[in-house]
């Protein structure tokens, strides 16, 4: 048996660190190469590092930590990761976290976001490291083969495009997220997300899908989309569905959330995915009206940390 080791993450590793993400959540939608480009991107004052941990020469797991940024509250960092079911209660996350917490201390930061399985014993491991619970967000999959609810009419200057149609000038876009996203449930206000950063690291993100995420526009101006990503094979995730604030009430959402799930279905991806926080009852209601059913919960877990 060799002997634990933490270390930085190498692009090599991509692999084995999305297996052990996904173990046992099938309902997450992540690819090796969304790791790959994660690692590699240092987004302004997010100290965003990869983690992995090695056991019986192999690796077994990791954590992504960094510094919360697009937001004026200071101090806040984040860690989230896991380790393949063979390989857990050897000390391996228990290493992977302190080693996060030493880095994110490191770079001032006070209280540290992480989100947890929402079963027992994930929670008591959360719980025994000093972290305490909070918020709920549940997530939802569809099955894709079955049929969509059918579309309701189209409202006058309404029309539904997808994201590729904003390629040369995607800032009408980010105006949408940068607005919707203040209203966002959570502990943190994002109130201070900047173009360059969203442009590089959402809307240049290698899983993002420039066909099916769909724009809905007003009289010319987007107001609302659903953003898509997928694993390049069958599955789909939706990674934010958002809607200018004074755009709200007329359907705009749940008119670009089918139009993108349409989409996926005649592009041939089979399975569909998404998380709500289990306050944000508007979303939830579009999501049930589109015929997702709930597959999984986790847990915000925070923690205060000495620096």
């Amino acid at each position: 048996m060799t002997p634990l080791t933490i270390r930085d993450f190498r692009p090599e590793d991509a692999e084995a660190v999305a297996a052990a993400h996904r173990a046992g959540r099938e309902h997450l939608v992540q690819t090796p190469e969304m790791f790959v480009f994660r690692a590699a991107r240092q987004p302004k004052g997010a100290h965003y590092r990869v983690l992995v941990a090695e056991l019986d020469g192999r690796v077994v797991g990791a954590v992504r930590c960094g510094v919360v940024v697009g937001t004026t509250t200071t101090g806040v960092g984040h860690a989230n990761g896991s380790v393949l079911p063979g390989y857990r209660r050897r000390g391996a996350f228990t290493a992977l976290l302190a080693a996060a917490e030493r880095h994110l201390a490191g770079h001032g930061v006070v209280e540290l976001h992480g989100w947890v399985d929402d079963e027992p014993g994930s929670l008591a491991f959360a719980e025994a490291r000093g972290f305490t619970a909070g918020r709920t967000a549940h997530f939802a999959a569809r099955d894709l083969t079955a049929p969509l609810p059918p579309a309701p009419p189209l409202p006058a200057g309404v029309e539904l495009r997808p994201a590729s149609d904003f390629g040369a000038d995607p800032r009408p876009v980010f105006e949408v997220e940068a607005d919707a996203a203040l209203d966002e449930p959570g502990e943190i206000v994002l109130d201070a997300t900047e173009y360059d950063e969203w442009l590089a690291g959402e809307w240049n993100r290698p899983d993002h899908d420039h066909g099916l995420t769909v724009v809905a526009v007003v009289d010319g101006r987007p107001a609302a989309f659903s953003f898509a990503t997928t694993d390049g094979a069958d599955r789909y995730w939706s990674a934010f569905t958002a809607c200018r604030r004074e755009f709200r009430g007329r359907g705009l959402s749940k008119l670009a959330k089918l139009e993108s799930l349409s989409r996926a279905r005649a592009a041939g991806l089979r399975y569909a995915y998404t998380s709500n926080d289990a306050t944000n009852a508007p979303m939830l209601a579009i999501n049930a009206w589109l015929g997702y059913e709930r597959c999984a919960s986790e847990r915000k877990f925070i923690k205060r940390l000495d620096v």
